[in-house]
């Protein structure tokens, strides 16, 4: 029997406040620093309290951004990074599962090979052939779109080999009795296999939006325009400028946090239900 001491429980309770202090903290002083004036914040202490500023600094960032250094408006910024994430993340869900589905279902030739053909991608990510990516890219037209921004990045190899590993553990007797009823592939994996894959779907579609939305180097080199800018371009501009204007960085940063933060707790949601789903 484990013996009860209080002492080891307090310890306990005081590390775990600790650390959600030292993640906490920083967003809180971000969130404080984005309602105080530059002035404010450059007297050499730092504010702990809201400032008054927050509704200004918050709508100028939003309407009109920081021109000096290059920032278009965080609206632009932010609809960008949505739907360059949005693209990334709904393109390599499709692309997983379908392939997943090839490989554990379908017998063909070479099926095997070409699944450890797909696995050695994770070992040449986009940084690794940024050069040849761009080259292509451009030969193609696609600098300055949305296109440019996403087709890279879609396929993932990670995602098709965590889908093959779960195909591979629904029984035989399912895909048998789905032949005796007259199911085809397709009608197979949108009426089976879809509905038991709502939990591994709604994690890898998190992790893939946050990868989306926190892409830095590959907006960068393929956007001139600044139509297309990210949000995470926008800040990385507005902090390299000579004399950096921090409360709109602060406010930027807010507001690139939200986007992510928002899909969490929505598709938290659907994981738990997917679960409950799963084990009915």
């Amino acid at each position: 029997m484990v013996e009860n001491r209080p002492w080891a429980n307090l310890i306990a309770h005081l590390v775990l406040i600790a650390g959600v202090a030292l993640v906490v903290f920083p967003v809180y002083v971000a969130i404080i620093a984005s309602t105080h004036s530059l002035s404010g914040l450059l007297q050499g202490t730092l504010p702990l309290l809201p400032g008054d500023q927050g509704i200004e600094n918050y709508k100028l960032m939003w309407q009109s951004g920081v021109s000096n250094a290059g920032a278009p408006p965080a609206g632009l910024m932010l609809w960008n990074s949505f739907v360059m994430a949005m693209a990334i993340t709904v393109g390599k869900l499709f692309i997983s599962l379908l392939s997943a589905f090839a490989i554990v279902y379908f017998r063909f030739r070479f099926r095997m090979f070409f699944f450890w053909l797909i696995f050695v991608t994770l070992m040449l990510p986009v940084e690794v052939r940024i050069i040849p990516t761009f080259q292509v890219v451009a030969d193609l037209n696609m600098l300055n779109s949305f296109a440019g921004l996403s087709i890279p990045l879609i396929a993932s190899a990670t995602a098709t080999f965590l889908f093959r590993q779960f195909f591979m553990t629904i029984p035989e007797e399912m895909l048998e009795a789905a032949r005796v009823d007259g199911a085809g592939p397709l009608k197979f994996f949108k009426d089976i296999l879809m509905p038991l894959s709502v939990t591994n779907i709604a994690a890898l579609f998190v992790i893939m939006f946050i990868y989306g939305w926190n892409q830095y180097l590959w907006p960068l080199i393929i956007t001139t325009d600044p139509d297309y800018y990210t949000i995470v371009m926008g800040i990385q501009r507005m902090t390299s400028e000579e004399n950096p204007q921090w409360h709109l960085v602060m406010a930027a940063l807010v507001m690139a946090a939200l986007p992510p933060v928002l899909v969490i707790l929505f598709m938290q949601r659907l994981f738990v239900k997917g679960l409950t789903e799963t084990e009915k």
